[in-house]
């Protein structure tokens, strides 16, 4: 075909809109595909894992092992969002109706308990009326994991069953709503592709909306770990304030949110935000980099639970130097990743806390 100035001219330009020139917005597009379309699948993918296996061990078609498998699996895809909470999900209180935490006056069990003496023939409607810390994984895992609770006995399965049952559709539908928002026309995975749109002026908005929430991420990992720790509280160790502390599964709560602000950071084809940084910034790379690479040690050589840790003073030491490894890897996001790129992070939702 003879192609003339005109329609080289056009194809040049579709070809420019095709591959955007501007860095920050190849960077966002690619970890909205890469790295933050693929988590909320497997979110979702987890979920409904967790509705579909509280369904059958509700009806005898299960074990309780291979729901409380299930129920880790959908805790560790939720860890996993910790860093990447931009749109939706961190909107209209719907992270509450996936965690309540921290419970710092055994909340979960107490409105389980009492929920359950109103509703005796609670139904998934009743719960979605209910309050947000009834609703989430806290709270299956209080079913499913306290040791006051027998879920073997039948009389006790019966009455928390329907309650189970409940949170996992609860979850799904959650997961589902937040899926179909990110995947709609106008919805958060083109709002990071293309710009201007409803949520971001430019692309620079959206890449200090990435960060500022990896930034928030890092810091929540920190709280996890400081307030079991008793950072907060004069040293003194605070296990029943530690994120899923019935089902031990605190420190693989955090390897999980760890891979996820390191897939931030790296992108899923080198295409994350270290891409942005000029050669003339390689040391500050190299050093993110060692600071993800020690956290990820420190996270893989603890061969305890985090309760076991807390129990004395060698663990706790071990405890405290990750603590550490977090909070530079949080200072180097929030100081001078941010100045490097120009970014002004300004407030996020840690603070107050």
């Amino acid at each position: 075909m003879l192609r003339t100035p005109l329609t080289a001219a056009l194809l040049a330009l579709a070809l420019s809109a095709c591959s955007p020139s501007d860095p920050l917005q190849k960077t966002s597009s690619a970890l909205a595909s890469g790295v933050l379309l693929p988590a909320y699948n497997h979110w979702l993918s987890a979920d409904q894992q967790l509705a579909a296996s509280s369904q059958a061990f509700c009806n005898a078609n299960a074990d309780l092992a291979a729901t409380r498998l299930a129920w880790l699996n959908a805790q560790s895809a939720w860890s996993a969002l910790q860093p990447l909470l931009v749109g939706p999900l961190s909107e209209g209180n719907r992270a509450w109706q996936v965690q309540f935490w921290p419970d710092k006056k055994n909340l979960v069990a107490r409105q389980v308990e009492a929920l359950l003496q109103s509703k005796t023939a609670l139904t998934p409607a009743d719960l979605d009326k209910a309050s947000v810390v009834v609703q989430g994984l806290s709270a299956s895992e209080y079913l499913l994991f306290d040791t006051n609770i027998d879920l073997t006995q039948a009389a006790q399965k019966n009455r928390y069953c329907p309650l189970l049952i409940a949170i996992g559709t609860h979850q799904q539908a959650l997961a589902s709503d937040i899926l179909g928002q990110w995947q709609s026309a106008d919805g958060m995975l083109a709002q990071l592709q293309s710009f201007p749109n409803t949520r971001y002026a430019d692309s620079q908005e959206a890449i200090t909306d990435l960060l500022r929430t990896q930034v928030t991420g890092l810091e929540g990992m920190k709280k996890k770990l400081g307030t079991p720790l008793g950072r907060q509280s004069k040293g003194q160790p605070q296990p029943f304030q530690a994120e899923a502390w019935r089902s031990n599964a605190s420190l693989s709560n955090l390897s999980a949110s760890l891979n996820a602000a390191e897939q931030l950071w790296l992108g899923s084809q080198a295409d994350g935000l270290r891409s942005l940084l000029s050669s003339q910034q390689g040391e500050l790379a190299n050093r993110i980099d060692n600071a993800y690479q020690n956290s990820r040690l420190q996270l893989a050589a603890q061969q305890k639970s985090l309760s076991q840790l807390l129990a004395d003073d060698a663990g706790r030491q071990q405890l405290n130097a990750l603590y550490d490894s977090l909070n530079t890897l949080h200072r180097l996001h929030e100081s001078e990743l941010a100045k490097a790129l120009g970014i002004q992070l300004g407030f996020n939702a840690n603070d107050g806390d």
